[in-house]
């Protein structure tokens, strides 16, 4: 199985993604995990659907 480009991490009040291949954060602060986020971004990284869910879940709280 092959390393992960994206993952979550938790960081105080929420979750942030980190960037492997960059070492850094990518995008916003979320307060609820992003699981499809991650799965898209890692998968096959349709950017109308990343958008979309970017969206939601900056407007999740918990």
């Amino acid at each position: 199985m092959s390393k992960r480009r994206y993952v979550a991490r938790g960081v105080p009040g929420g979750y942030r993604i980190w960037d492997n291949r960059r070492r850094g954060f990518w995008g916003d602060f979320y307060e609820l995990c992003p699981d499809e986020l991650l799965a898209e971004l890692n998968g096959r990284a349709d950017q109308d659907r990343i958008v979309e869910l970017m969206r939601r879940y900056k407007k999740a709280k918990r």
